[in-house]
């Protein structure tokens, strides 16, 4: 791991007033911990989450029903699964204006899926085929998945905007069933839903939901794979299903960079804040050239978290603000750090290597990218960008290598085939070419 040399400042350290200010050698120590981070950390909570996955495994829907009664406000006679009428009331009584915002933002995230999938919908997205030598051609097959479960998030807030992330693309790639699974779902969540024409929408969460779609019950169908983030006891069940059942990623807290030598301090300061709300847990670090900027935001940051208590205690335990020596060292912070979300110039961002979405320049709020602009908001956290961005209509097909050979590519390809074969002690393989090329 590229380890990042802080900036030398011989200024007295300014005073702390929730986001710190770090540089010297606390600055280096909290980059470098921050490089070296992994996913969340729930061995505390596996246990628990194992015996709530092998009952739901074992018992089905008795004991799927005892924890959505237990933990997702299931009413006793309510039934698991929310029926097409109630999602269509949802929609029909929702507010106009939130029915133009759901509208307004499906419109963007579905046409964003869709040029991700090479503007085709369907099961015929991105296929080709190509001669790569003469009588051989090569190519793939693009499938969807037959069915995904995508889970959404009903706790501290709820949350339709997932619905919107992980739906849309699903439908995008052709996935033929769509189950929805949500804890006390909002009336928003469920008039997103009905939009979306979703036909199956459950009333559970947690771990007890990840493991009825991973294993599935009477009433809940098992599906192929599992999308769409939650807490850590849904991670954790994401990561015990895992060879079970395709997941996503294992996703954890929110995370925020922001990179500006001379922006406005009100609209950093609002996007460290947005993301903060999330989570006490969230992490949200400001790099900047400028120690006036950086007071600045410290300030704002202070001044708009009074009244929001999350945001206030996730940037007092976890935020931070990094005084880096130019905008070319800035981008190599952010790139050990590998951030969920990174905010930066335009002239940054051919620097960028690691990041789950990149957010350019000053009018672009993280929030945009939440709700409306289109790219999905589904993203990997704890230095997983490294390896991954977000979630894409390619999370939902198969891509199936496929080619055909010709009795002119028989006669090239088969010498050097049986060669290799014969090399590996694999008599049957060179002689499946030699059936075909009898003079080898």
């Amino acid at each position: 791991m590229k380890r990042i040399k802080a900036k030398r400042i011989s200024r007295k350290r300014a005073k702390n007033v929730g986001m710190r200010i770090l540089e010297g050698a606390e600055q280096t120590n909290r980059l470098n911990a921050l490089a070296a981070r992994g996913a969340t950390d729930l061995a505390p909570i596996e246990p628990a989450v194992r015996r709530i996955v092998s009952a739901v495994r074992r018992n089905g829907d008795r004991a799927l029903r005892r924890y959505a009664m237990l933990w997702d406000g299931l009413a006793k006679d309510e039934a698991l699964r929310v029926s097409e009428d109630d999602l269509q009331q949802a929609w029909e009584t929702a507010d106009l204006e939130l029915q133009n915002a759901i509208e307004h933002a499906a419109g963007n995230i579905r046409r964003y899926a869709e040029w991700q999938a090479g503007a085709a919908p369907g099961p015929d997205l991105q296929q080709w085929r190509r001669e790569i030598e003469p009588g051989v051609s090569v190519g793939q097959l693009i499938r969807p998945l037959e069915s995904v479960g995508c889970y959404v998030p009903g706790g501290r807030y709820p949350l339709p905007s997932t619905v919107l992330m992980t739906v849309i693309p699903a439908q995008v790639a052709g996935v033929a069933k769509i189950r929805v699974v949500s804890p006390r779902p909002a009336q928003a969540t469920l008039a997103a839903a009905a939009f979306l024409g979703v036909h199956e929408f459950y009333r559970i969460g947690g771990a007890q939901a990840i493991a009825a779609l991973a294993y599935g019950t009477d009433q809940v169908p098992r599906v192929d794979k599992i999308v769409g983030p939650g807490n850590r006891y849904v991670t954790a069940a994401k990561k015990m299903v895992a060879f079970d059942c395709a997941i996503d990623f294992l996703a954890g807290p929110t995370e925020a960079v922001i990179i500006s030598e001379h922006g406005d301090p009100a609209c950093i300061a609002s996007d460290l804040v947005a993301q903060a709300e999330h989570d006490p847990d969230a992490l949200c670090v400001f790099i900047t050239t400028s120690r006036a900027l950086a007071k600045k935001v410290q300030r704002e940051v202070q001044k708009r978290t009074r009244a929001n208590q999350t945001a206030a205690q996730s940037l007092s335990r976890r935020g931070a603000i990094l005084l880096a020596a130019s905008l070319q060292q800035a981008a190599e912070m952010s790139n050990c750090i590998a951030p969920e979300h990174l905010t930066l110039p335009e002239s940054l961002v051919a620097a960028v290597e690691h990041a789950g979405a990149v957010f350019i320049n000053e009018f672009t709020p993280q929030a945009a990218g939440d709700y409306i602009s289109g790219p999905n908001h589904t993203l990997p956290t704890g230095g997983m960008a490294r390896v991954r961005g977000g979630l894409s209509v390619l999370d939902f097909v198969r891509i199936i290598g496929c080619q055909e050979v010709t009795a002119e590519g028989i006669n090239r390809i088969a010498p050097p085939g049986i060669t290799l074969a014969t090399a590996e002690g694999l008599k049957g393989h060179a002689a499946a070419f030699q059936a075909r090329f009898p003079h080898a």
